[in-house]
């Protein structure tokens, strides 16, 4: 799975790689470490507006939940059932783009996983990639106030995520650059389930 990403790279760097502007630069923070379980705002780009780099909170809220606790479980959303979930199948054609230049995952060293070795897995390809997403708008039944939110789409684990992520066997889909727009125009899911892949790399942090 993926619940913990990295983004540290400076802004006009982001905006280069995806020929993109920030709308609200000054919401961004770099960061080493992004807990998906904080579900805060990340830097992501929209099938609606893809010149333009927005703000939504990892979790994804589906329009019709009566409150936002099923973000806890919607961080992650698996390709091979997103057109069976319903937190996920309204939001299928929902197309995004997750910025990253990093995400981490946790080797198993023992069967019950006490003891555990934290890996950083970058692009060999591109210094700051996408993660394939989708989206959603929800309204706050409470306080009437809107919230655009975002899953990471998984897909099972290549050779190298099959050994660092050894109890799950899942890794996200990280989109080759000149998929990014194939993405967002919505190309069939199914396309970028594994054996679609893009070079990973691994480091022990």
């Amino acid at each position: 799975m993926c619940f913990r990403t990295k983004l540290n790279a400076r802004i006009i760097e982001i905006e280069n790689t995806f020929n993109a502007s920030f709308s609200e630069p000054e919401l961004y923070i770099p960061q080493d470490e992004i807990n998906g379980f904080e579900f805060l705002p990340n830097p992501v780009i929209t099938d609606v507006s893809p010149s333009e780099i927005l703000f939504y909170n990892w979790g994804l809220i589906p329009f019709w939940a009566k409150n936002d606790q099923l973000k806890k479980a919607t961080l992650n959303a698996r390709i091979e059932t997103l057109d069976e979930k319903p937190a996920f199948r309204n939001s299928l054609e929902n197309r995004c783009l997750i910025i990253a230049n990093g995400y981490y995952e946790w080797q198993w060293m023992d069967e019950k996983g006490k003891n555990k070795q934290k890996y950083l897995i970058t692009s060999s390809e591109d210094e700051i990639f996408a993660f394939a997403g989708i989206y959603a708008h929800w309204n706050d039944p409470v306080t009437g106030k809107r919230l655009n939110s975002y899953s990471i789409v998984t897909t099972g684990a290549n050779e190298l995520m099959s050994e660092i992520h050894n109890n799950k066997q899942r890794m996200p889909v990280v989109l080759h650059q000149k998929d990014h727009s194939v993405w967002l125009e919505g190309t069939p899911h199914q396309e970028f389930a594994f054996p679609y892949e893009v070079n990973l790399k691994a480091q022990k942090v």
